[in-house]
């Protein structure tokens, strides 16, 4: 398999089919988790549903329909609810970088040491295959952990999202070079040609422009298991030095 095209600015994109598994609140959906170092945004294709999110400024609801974008920053912690068959275009910074490592499950604070985490959060059954009842085992106890950080904010206590916040630091500490690697050879480099350009430009050269180029990729063939529901990514190739763990 060769790597696929850059994106323009070396964004990540992914076809999002969100889980309509029920949860133990009613709802159906996805894990609720947070991204440290991207920001992420959401294409509402076609369905219904809501995204509920916690970060510094409280929580919140907001309502998914067809044509909505919506996105939010590191350090907010977001779960998509499937109200009607949601689908939705997930468009990512940093190369795809959350689907790449750079995200943590809201689990209870038991399953949020480097020592518990991993196993928490596998989708391995004792086959060593990716199994949904094991999604969907992962989804329930990252919800378990969100009602318990929701509660606590109703109450006025901040400390435990801010917990939490810290513990995810802890859980990232060894992929943060890894990290900066991807933003480097992505997006940095991607603005830093742009900027190439733009003083080519004012010089009146423009051999650039003799490189034009078209891409195209087809239909991601590949569906995978992720923490918000059944994703197709449609850059597949991950790059050096990553850790894939689904959105």
């Amino acid at each position: 398999m060769t790597a696929l095209p850059d994106f323009p600015g070396a964004v990540g994109l992914s076809q999002l089919e969100v889980y309509s598994w029920p949860a133990a609140d009613d709802e159906h959906g996805g894990s609720p988790h947070m991204h440290l170092a991207c920001a992420e945004c959401y294409v509402v294709v076609s369905g219904r549903g809501r995204l509920e999110t916690l970060n510094h400024n409280g929580h919140t609801t907001t309502e998914l329909h067809p044509g909505d974008t919506v996105w939010f920053t590191p350090g907010t912690i977001h779960r998509a609810i499937n109200d009607e068959d949601l689908r939705v275009i997930v468009v990512m910074q940093n190369s795809g970088l959350p689907e790449a490592g750079d995200a943590v499950m809201t689990f209870p604070p038991a399953c949020l040491s480097p020592e518990t985490y991993p196993d928490a959060a596998s989708l391995l059954d004792a086959e060593g295959t990716p199994s949904p009842e094991r999604a969907q085992a992962r989804r329930d106890l990252a919800i378990e952990g969100f009602g318990e950080l929701t509660r606590q904010w109703r109450r006025g206590n901040r400390s435990a999202y801010e917990e939490f916040c810290a513990a995810a630091v802890r859980l990232v500490q060894p992929r943060l070079d890894a990290w900066e690697k991807t933003v480097n050879d992505g997006a940095l480099a991607a603005a830093q040609e742009a900027l190439r350009q733009i003083s080519a430009l004012r010089k009146g050269d423009f051999n650039h422009l003799f490189e034009a180029a078209l891409s195209r990729i087809a239909q991601p063939p590949r569906q995978t298991l992720g923490m918000c529901g059944f994703l197709r990514a449609y850059d597949p190739v991950r790059r050096a030095g990553t850790s894939a763990d689904p959105q």
